[in-house]
C-alpha cells in the first residue's frame, strides 16, 4: 500500500539518517554527545508525529516504508 507521507516527517527521517551517518564517522568523543542528542530529538519527533494516529493498525508497515523512503533519498 503507498503511503503518502507529511513533508516535515520525511524529512526528519532524512536528517535521523544524515545525523547517523555522521555519528558512525565522527571522530572525536564531544561531537558523538552533540550527534548522540540529535538522534535521540529526531527519533521523538518522528515517532510521535500526528501522521501516525492517521493510519491505526498499518503503522508498522508505513513506519518501514517511510525508512525505505527516506533512506533511498539520502543515497
Amino acid at each position: 500500500m503507498p503511503y503518502t507521507f507529511p513533508d516535515d516527517l520525511l524529512q526528519a527521517q532524512r536528517d535521523w539518517y544524515a545525523v547517523y551517518h555522521q555519528l558512525a564517522t565522527a571522530s572525536h568523543i564531544s561531537q558523538t554527545t552533540v550527534l548522540r542528542r540529535s538522534l535521540q530529538r529526531l527519533s521523538v519527533r518522528i515517532s510521535t508525529h500526528p501522521y501516525w494516529t492517521t493510519i491505526p493498525g498499518r503503522a508498522p508497515a508505513a513506519r518501514l516504508e517511510l525508512k525505505r523512503s527516506a533512506l533511498d533519498a539520502v543515497r
